[in-house]
């Protein structure tokens, strides 16, 4: 009976330092998301207007002057690039994303993939982890590191990258999967196509419905800039929402996690004071039997 309450009495322990790690991680990603929240509502709305701009130029233009990012080619080769966390921990944020990209490759490209024609661009170490151990061959690089400085100028280069593959003709696609933050409870994991800019889908019915633009200075000169800026932005807008995805993520799952420790603890301490009980009980018998034996 010791033994049982010296092993109930551990596990209480061991359970009340977990959920003292569980609180201070929910603390911390609840820091971690108000910082992250903020930024992507703020950058949200712009990017958008960006993109929403960027697919009104290039639908209402027979080609762009700035590598053809908006020309569809027929789809021979494919990039997904995969954007998840470093840590775990938060969930099923991170196997969502990577479904996401596994369902990509087994419906819209799965005539590509069959052909071993689809590559993946990691971004984070869960991703890149789960995704080297599955298609080693397949994944074309990563950047685990991009999430320590999410500065715009820290992550250019990536979508610099793409925009080159894309017009250097090495992939005929390129989608992205990500995290999509909506609120601190709920967070979809979303792919996108990035290249080519996806058109605006809208009724020709006369030429009076086509966004109508003024270059200054020149068509040529502005856009040469302006596309790969916005394709640009647009990248860093999945990052950001990515990483508000990430700890929002973390601090609802370690919050459950913390009220599942409270509940175990309830029913360790009835198992703790059951065996107790028993334990005097059995002694006090023990007691009474040895009084009654002494008198007889």
């Amino acid at each position: 009976m010791a033994a049982n309450l010296k092993e109930v009495r551990e596990r209480i322990k061991s359970v009340k330092s977990t959920q003292q790690i569980t609180k201070a991680m929910k603390m911390v990603s609840a820091a971690k998301l108000r910082r992250a929240q903020d930024s992507i509502v703020r950058m949200r709305p712009y990017a958008d207007k960006l993109n929403e701009m960027l697919s009104h130029i290039l639908s209402n233009m027979e080609g762009d002057p700035s590598g053809s990012f908006g020309v569809a080619r027929e789809v021979k080769k494919v990039l997904i690039v995969v954007v998840t966390s470093n840590r775990g921990l938060c969930g099923a944020f991170n196997s969502n994303v990577i479904k996401k990209a596994l369902y990509l490759c087994e419906t819209k490209y799965a005539k590509q993939f069959d052909a071993s024609n689809v590559d993946l661009l990691c971004i984070g170490k869960k991703g890149r982890d789960f995704l080297r151990k599955r298609f080693k061959s397949r994944v074309n690089g990563d950047y685990v590191d991009l999430f320590n400085d999410l500065s715009f100028d820290a992550i250019v280069e990536v979508p610099v990258l793409l925009m080159e593959h894309f017009s250097n003709e090495n992939y005929d696609a390129i989608e992205v999967c990500y995290g999509r933050f909506k609120n601190a409870a709920v967070q979809y994991a979303e792919s996108t196509q990035y290249l080519p800019v996806p058109k605006m889908k809208t009724k020709k019915v006369t030429d009076k419905r086509r966004a109508d633009y003024i270059f200054e200075p020149d068509q040529q000169s502005l856009l040469e800039t302006l596309i790969p800026s916005i394709l640009q932005t647009q990248f860093h807008r999945f990052l950001l929402d990515t990483n508000a995805s990430e700890h929002g993520a973390r601090m609802t799952a370690m919050d459950k996690a913390t009220e599942n420790a409270e509940e175990l603890l309830r029913e360790l301490k009835i198992s703790y004071n059951k065996a107790r009980q028993e334990a005097i009980t059995s002694e006090i018998s023990e007691i009474v039997g040895g009084a009654a034996a002494l008198e007889g």
